[in-house]
């Protein structure tokens, strides 16, 4: 059985008009706008139009591709329709590194970073003319967001990571007392870095936590404020 394909056969099925390009657009504009919603109910930087617009380019920069490799087969026979392509994949990553922040111990971010990174290359599909795919990814990627996230927060009960800062007046004991106060509140301490001042007799206490689910951080800050010599107190 011959599998092969002429020419004149690429041609017709890579062949876009300027209608098909506008439509391939408009549907992925429609499919980045769907996760860019979910996005923007949870107050994210990258929200509605940052995931339109990316899922718009990337369906724009495979569609030129392919419109590229066809136009200038005779001068490039062996022109790569997907070469644009792989340079939105991988360019990608610096926008959505943008996306990730750092608060204190916690990463804030890393949900959308993939998301934009997943939907640019549902532009490209959908700028390739796999639209049922494309579609398919999206309504995955949705409930994913969605779904899961609902999940996470019914069923799965984590444990926030903090960092806690004491400076006080030095003294015998005072380590040993926050310790306590924090083993007492049922929290478990991963770290913890001491810094002495001997002539001004200060101390800086700074201990990388897991708090229980259920932390009352307005009570964790009372009961360690209330250590004799406590001058400034923070939670990460």
């Amino acid at each position: 059985m011959n599998f092969s394909m002429d020419t004149t056969d690429l041609s017709i099925l890579a062949n876009l008009s300027e209608a098909d390009i506008i439509t391939r657009l408009i549907v992925a504009a429609f499919l980045g706008a769907v996760v860019g919603i979910e996005r923007e109910f949870h107050r994210q930087p990258a929200g509605l139009r940052t995931h339109i617009i990316l899922c718009i380019g990337s369906a724009l920069a495979m569609c030129v591709s392919i419109r590229l490799a066809m136009d200038y087969r005779t001068l490039a026979p062996n022109g790569d329709p997907a070469r644009l392509a792989a340079q939105v994949i991988s360019g990608i990553g610096f926008l959505g590194a943008g996306a990730i922040m750092r608060y204190g111990t916690s990463i804030k971010g890393l949900t959308t970073a993939t998301s934009l990174w997943t939907i640019a290359i549902v532009g490209i599909a959908v700028g390739a003319g796999h639209f049922l795919a494309a579609v398919a990814a999206t309504g995955l990627q949705l409930t994913t967001l969605v779904v899961l996230d609902y999940v996470e927060k019914k069923f799965i009960h984590g444990r926030a990571t903090r960092t806690i800062h004491l400076d006080a007046l030095d003294r015998p004991h005072i380590v040993q007392e926050f310790e306590d106060i924090l083993t007492m509140k049922k929290i478990d301490i991963k770290s913890m870095n001491v810094n002495k001042n001997l002539e001004e007799n200060q101390i800086e206490i700074e201990a990388l936590v897991k708090l229980p689910e259920a932390a009352d951080i307005d009570d964790i800050v009372d009961t360690l404020s209330m250590i004799p010599g406590a001058k400034k107190f923070e939670v990460e």
